[in-house]
């Protein structure tokens, strides 16, 4: 399956040391060679790459590993082809439009008959059925509260219902984000850790790259990761439960709920 990437933080900060970790399991030190994406936001604004070669081997994906570009949230994928062909159609993150907001998602899994998923106004570009369960959701949100965004307390328990559904169909770890939240919801595997004051180092499991966090922070920085398994050795990650929803804001947990 694939793996994903996520980040909130409360000031702008770069995905550099996370990201190397993420890309070395793109084809080198894990089989996720069939793509990979982000989508980075600041200040409501979304600025997204895709490309359908192995991270691993990547020019772009090495730019992406030192470009210390400032970002308020990041979604990331690194991609192992179960449905749909190996293209950039198919190529996570995805984006739609709702409520004045560029909504994008990553999905990491894989669901039955997610063609049976009723489409009307909203369709996928490509043949994933991970493509496809999104354009549902975003759908089931439109149809649910119309042109009014509602509070996060309802669209995040609509969400979760939502993700129940999926995850009925199969395996549904899912990272969305409107700019401002980023929504999380795990059937098997994904794990978060909050850094803050007093920052520490930090070495990754899959590169021989270590940080001392103290040199690139402030004591106000607030900074949360999301990943489908643990990115560094020697800090401790918390485990999302099976069918639990987690939404990050400015690095915090503002919503959870869970079965």
């Amino acid at each position: 399956m694939c793996e994903l990437l996520g980040m909130s933080a409360s000031v702008p900060t770069d995905i550099c040391f996370s990201f190397s970790g993420l890309r070395a399991r793109g084809g080198r030190t894990g089989p996720h060679k069939d793509g990979w994406g982000m989508a980075m936001y600041r200040d409501g604004d979304v600025w997204a790459i895709h490309d359908p070669r192995p991270s691993a081997d990547s020019d772009m994906a090495e730019v992406m590993s030192h470009a210390s570009l400032k970002c308020d949230i990041v979604i990331s994928h690194i991609r192992q082809a179960n449905v749909g062909a190996v293209n950039l159609l198919n190529t996570h993150p995805f984006s739609r439009f709702l409520w004045d907001k560029t909504w994008t998602y990553a999905h990491n899994g894989q669901l039955e008959n997610a063609t049976d998923l009723p489409l009307v106004r909203y369709h996928p570009l490509g043949n994933t059925d991970s493509e496809r369960a999104f354009c549902w959701i975003i759908e089931q949100l439109q149809t649910r509260f119309g042109d009014q965004e509602p509070s996060v307390s309802d669209i995040s328990t609509r969400l979760w219902q939502l993700a129940l559904q999926l995850k009925s169909r199969g395996v549904f770890n899912m990272m969305l984000s409107d700019g401002v939240r980023l929504y999380c919801f795990c059937t098997t595997k994904l794990h978060w850790i909050t850094r803050r004051a007093p920052f520490k180092k930090a070495t990754l499991s899959d590169e021989d790259v270590i940080i001392d966090f103290k040199e690139v922070t402030t004591d106000k920085d607030v900074v949360t990761v999301i990943a489908t398994q643990p990115l560094t050795q020697d800090e401790t990650w918390n485990q999302m439960q099976e069918g639990e929803l987690c939404v990050f804001e400015g690095g915090e947990a503002v919503f959870q709920n869970r079965l």
